[in-house]
């Protein structure tokens, strides 16, 4: 197949065998807490309810990891995409030092879940590689990696040739590695989660959009085509796929929209030097690319998409020429999938967490790096829903809702910010 005509559809999907639906929601039911949301979020936080005993019933509107926990590259990095020293500067010392210690764990919770359920989703823990193609991008990075060093990780420095020789590709003037990071099959991930959450006790139900949430005595009330739930306390985790659902929560969010390919298996003589130690990589661009190779050998690569989902084989144009810049020798290669799937973006680049009433609560908003925080912030909320100490255990403060001004022209927002991008990336270089 031409490389200008990519299979429309997600290799993750293709690459195990349907998952057994679960069934949609039917009749009255109650439970103590009810997730919306059958994503990393909402399915990490189902199976820490269930663990406690907690009486836990999650609904999905499609398929568990339809959204974007389904379809994203399956880079587990830590990390959030401030910096230390500048979590500490926005939000203190005591709430910095909190948030720099969580994130810093996300790829450790996500590989801990993955053992100890057993899940078999082609995990690889080979750390994640950041290069670096400007003098200003080196500056950069260099800081980011001195701040985890200072912290204790054993960050690696790659200077140009070593750069070079990890990555296969001389496009790059420097970068370090992060050895806390990883990859997997995302979606294998997020279907074992549930797996793993049924059998402790909770109840998923597919098929289940819901089309009304309200205040019910004592709790609240859900409504589907076929059901509803009344439970105490709900967590809502739509993440990029946020509907109207609750007022001027997806206008606090830009749903954007990141786009993959991935080539056919390559040859051993074709992929010897792509990536050859298994690491997973994102450059330091303000447009980054991010790749890797998978179990079977293809290389996954990543980016920025129309703001549109994918309809048609040139909306992955952009894909393809900036892989054979990186890697002329793929010039021409067949390009097997391509896929794409909504990133939650926040004005402040920060996850949110909210409570809009008494026992509502939402998480959402992970801007590139929901495999690790938002299964950590799930299995957080999780272990503490409804107990006093949610808002004292959660690194994120509780804030209000805060709808993005002019929302309605979030189209215009996302091709301003990459044309403003695109820009500085060329005035870098």
């Amino acid at each position: 197949m031409p490389t200008s005509q990519p299979m429309l559809r997600s290799l993750w999907a293709d690459s195990q065998p349907p998952a057994a639906l679960l069934p949609p929601l039917e009749g009255a039911c109650h439970s103590d807490v009810l997730i919306v949301g059958g994503g990393f979020t909402g399915v990490a936080a189902a199976l820490a309810l269930a663990e406690r005993g907690i009486s836990t019933r999650l609904l999905e509107a499609d398929t568990i990891g339809w959204g974007a926990s389904g379809r994203n590259g399956g880079q587990v990095i830590p990390g959030l995409k401030y910096d230390p020293d500048q979590l500490i500067e926005r939000y203190g010392q005591e709430r910095g030092e909190r948030l720099i210690d969580t994130s810093s764990r996300n790829a450790d919770v996500v590989f801990e879940l993955i053992q100890r359920h057993a899940i078999d989703c082609d995990a690889q823990r080979q750390g994640w590689l950041q290069p670096a193609a400007t003098r200003a991008g080196i500056q950069r990075i260099e800081s980011r990696a001195a701040q985890w060093a200072a912290r204790g990780v054993e960050v690696e420095w790659l200077a140009r040739e070593a750069c070079a020789e990890r990555l296969g590709t001389t496009a790059y003037l420097a970068g370090w590695r992060d050895p806390r990071a990883g990859s997997l099959n995302p979606l294998a991930f997020v279907r074992g989660l549930a797996r793993a959450a049924s059998a402790a006790g909770a109840q998923l139900h597919e098929g289940s959009a819901v089309t009304g949430l309200a205040r019910h005595a004592g709790g609240w009330r859900a409504s589907t085509a076929r059901g509803e739930v009344t439970a105490e306390r709900v967590l809502l985790c739509t993440n990029g796929y946020t509907d109207t659902l609750q007022p001027g929560l997806a206008r606090s969010v830009i749903a954007a929209n990141s786009f993959q390919i991935a080539t056919r298996p390559l040859s051993a003589e074709e992929g010897a030097t792509i990536l050859p130690r298994g690491e997973v990589a994102s450059d330091a661009r303000k447009l980054l690319f991010y790749f890797r190779r998978d179990a079977a050998g293809r290389l996954l690569f990543g980016g920025r998409g129309p703001f549109h989902d994918p309809r048609a084989p040139s909306d992955f144009r952009h894909l393809i020429s900036g892989m054979t810049r990186l890697y002329p020798a793929l010039k021409g290669v067949e390009i097997d999938y391509a896929w794409g799937g909504r990133v939650a973006l926040t004005q402040d680049a920060m996850p949110h967490v909210h409570e809009p009433a008494p026992g509502l609560h939402v998480a959402l908003g992970y801007n590139g790096r929901g495999v690790g925080m938002g299964t950590h912030l799930g299995s957080l909320i999780g272990r503490h829903l409804g107990t006093r100490a949610l808002a004292d255990a959660l690194p994120l403060p509780l804030t209000p809702i805060a709808p993005i001004p002019l929302h309605g022209l979030q189209r215009l927002y996302v091709a301003a910010v990459i044309q403003y991008y695109r820009t500085q990336d060329w005035l870098e270089r």
